[in-house]
């Protein structure tokens, strides 16, 4: 199976149309959402949405990278870690069920629309993404990520969907939001299908042992990694208003959305860091790191541009009027992907390196920083305090990961540094001269950005190899096919 593998290349491409179409169907279905239901509806939502991810993620609880630094291991017992990794998903999903329905009644004892909410969506959304993951993380092992790729695009297709049926036939929002947990399941059973037609397994055989190792320090680094992005309406709910927390739930969700780019590209490179660890080819490894520091801060930070500078076309565009007070925490929010996907490749090295200890220690420190900053800004200084605290926990995340990094001095001189400061200097640039044109401010501020592409040596070196090898290629197959022609006549 490891002969068939994929080049980073190609787990990129697939991984990156894949991404994109599911990106911007899920995006459009929470704009279908947003369009028929009203604002304390939509805060509602979003905070029964972070548990259901929070207990999502517990049903996972770190496994996947697990399976994949095992997987990666010369003669892997594929079947067998497969089994193993199922068996263990199944008794983690009825675990995080009981104990956070427990806790939902517990918080929310007063709110019964609230807890039948949390039932109709958490319980089919959280399967589903069960499902799912075990799928996307056997082909993410094999690295054929168009599989995984197909995966997430059939759970987009059927959650646009059902929010079109919901809204076409006047649907009660509360099974609307059974629907929208239930196209989670449906991809997940699709999913399931996928991987028992390429993986035959026997739930009879021995578990795999290794699965254990260092399973603590993956399953707190990764529930650190989930709260993150949840901690938001979770503590907002207590400090503003249902409708200020819909105002605030509809602006994070684009970033939030667009953090699964950066995220799947990291995928794509992940089971080969590991492998380059495991061989110990520690200075191809340093290469590649710099390679996806490089790469996904890039795609980060073209992705931060429009939606800082078009903030308000975009809110006006998507959701209408009456949601135009989200623009201005767009805009700050936007600077959430300039910083996350530098995060995401950092963190990979340490993981990768075996660090993950460190990788859970400076997450929990941010989620701690995230806790107190969302409290106390959003006290002052209401959704602008709110959407502020959300771009300091990533600062504080990055500057931690790169501290703590054995490579840092390499990664902050060659990627981290000359990258942030093209980002930002140019931003403060198109800011002074251009603010009263948004349109033309977004348009030179992106190409300004993409122009790194053709300042940073190393990609110009790698783009003349490509061409070079394409160009003699195509040379020699037409040599070839002229003198095969010679030949016959």
């Amino acid at each position: 199976m490891t002969d068939n593998r994929n080049s980073i290349v190609k787990n990129v491409f697939h991984l990156f149309y894949s991404t994109a179409l599911s990106s911007i169907m899920n995006a459009a279905a929470l704009i279908v959402l947003a369009s028929f239901i009203r604002t304390d509806d939509y805060g509602r939502f979003s905070v029964v949405l972070a548990f259901a991810m929070i207990m999502a993620y517990l049903s996972e609880a770190g496994l996947n990278q697990i399976v994949l630094r095992e997987g990666a291991k010369k003669e892997a017992p594929i079947s067998e870690i497969m089994a193993s990794f199922i068996k263990m998903r199944i008794a983690l999903t009825s675990a995080t069920m009981v104990i956070g329905f427990l806790l939902i009644h517990w918080i929310y004892q007063s709110d019964t629309e609230l807890i039948i909410l949390s039932y109709s969506l958490i319980l089919p959304l959280v399967i589903g993404i069960s499902m799912q993951s075990i799928s996307i993380t056997y082909f993410q092992m094999l690295e054929k990520m168009q599989y995984s790729g197909l995966i997430r695009i059939i759970s987009a297709c059927l959650l646009i969907i059902v929010i079109l049926v919901g809204k076409w036939f006047y649907i009660d929002p509360m099974i609307v939001f059974f629907l929208y947990g239930s196209s989670y399941f449906l991809a997940g059973c699709f999913g399931i299908y996928l991987t028992a037609k390429n993986l035959t397994i026997s739930f009879k055989s021995s578990f795999y042992k290794g699965l254990r190792k260092n399973w603590f320090s993956f399953m707190a680094t990764g529930l650190l990694f989930i709260l993150l992005p949840q901690i938001g309406p979770i503590v907002l709910e207590k400090t503003l208003s249902w409708k200020e927390v819909g105002f605030f739930a509809v602006a994070y969700r684009i970033p939030q959305a667009l953090q699964q780019v950066p995220f799947i590209i990291a995928g794509a490179f992940y089971p080969v860091l590991f492998r380059l660890f495991q061989a110990g080819n520690h200075q191809e490894h340093i290469r590649k790191s710099l390679s996806q520091v490089k790469l996904i801060g890039l795609v980060g930070m073209l992705a931060a541009i429009p939606f800082y500078h078009l903030s308000e076309f975009v809110i006006e565009l998507l959701f209408g009027e009456k949601w135009m007070e989200a623009a201005s925490l767009l805009k700050v929010l936007s600077l959430v992907m300039v910083f996350q996907g530098i995060s995401i490749a950092l963190g990979d090295g340490l993981t990768t390196k075996a660090l993950q200890s460190r990788r859970m220690m400076i997450q929990g420190i941010a989620v701690v920083s995230g806790v107190i900053f969302y409290t106390v800004f959003s006290r002052f200084y209401g959704l602008t305090g709110a959407a502020t605290a959300g771009v300091l926990i990533e600062l504080v995340l990055l500057i931690g990961l790169l501290f703590w990094h054995p490579d840092r001095t390499i990664l902050f001189k060659r990627a981290v540094f000359p990258y942030l400061i093209s980002f930002f200097l140019s931003l403060l640039i198109v800011e002074l001269f251009l603010s009263s044109f948004p349109f033309l401010a977004f348009f030179i501020h992106f190409i300004l950005i993409l122009s790194l592409a053709g300042l940073d040596k190393e990609w110009r070196k790698k783009g003349m190899e490509t061409w070079r090898k394409t160009f003699l290629y195509e040379k020699w197959k037409g040599k070839f096919r002229k003198e095969a022609q010679d030949g016959v006549s």
